[in-house]
């Protein structure tokens, strides 16, 4: 059975501050302080002889290999990012970073946050640009509505608030 996996579609290269600053992070975590200690249990296995019994080191070297090859995404993609922390000129239409607050066909509301498809996290209110719902929002304005199609069928919003910034911090 083959290991091949085709390449994943890349996500649009666009960042918020904050979002740059957890991947910053989560880089630091890993490369200055979880691989050293890694580094010191394999070491340490190794002394110990025969290192095909030794479960320290075998799952001491599957970690270092998880660890660096996390580092070496999170290198080149935090490279290729573009952190987007200006708000835009026309804050009447859903951009990057638009904080939209959605109403759906029974009058419920939601809320969400453009984000960057690095840093999108349902459960915090985070929706990554590339998700269909959001691709839909972009270039909406205040009162627009949005269709969905969705395996449960066709799904109708309407925008009631746009947010960016400051203001929507302030919201929250």
């Amino acid at each position: 059975m083959s290991r091949y996996r085709p390449p994943r579609r890349r996500g649009s290269p666009y960042i918020t501050p904050e979002g740059e600053a957890v991947l910053r992070a989560e880089l630091h975590q890993l490369w200055k302080v979880e691989r050293p200690q890694v580094t010191d249990v394999v070491h340490e296995a190794a002394k110990n002889g025969d290192r095909s019994e030794n479960g320290d080191y075998i799952y001491g070297k599957r970690r270092l290999r998880e660890i660096d090859s996390r580092v070496r995404f999170l290198s080149k993609r935090l490279e290729e990012l573009t952190v987007v922390d200006r708000v835009p000129a026309d804050t009447g239409k859903v951009f990057f970073g638009a904080w939209v607050t959605l109403e759906d066909e029974a009058g419920a509301e939601r809320r969400y946050r453009i984000v960057g498809p690095d840093e999108f996290d349902l459960a915090a209110g985070k929706l990554s640009m590339d998700s269909p719902l959001a691709r839909s929002l972009l270039g909406k304005r205040l009162d627009d509505e949005v269709r969905l199609q969705s395996p449960a069928g066709e799904q109708h919003f309407i925008i009631v608030d746009i947010l960016y910034g400051e203001a929507a911090a302030r919201a929250t």
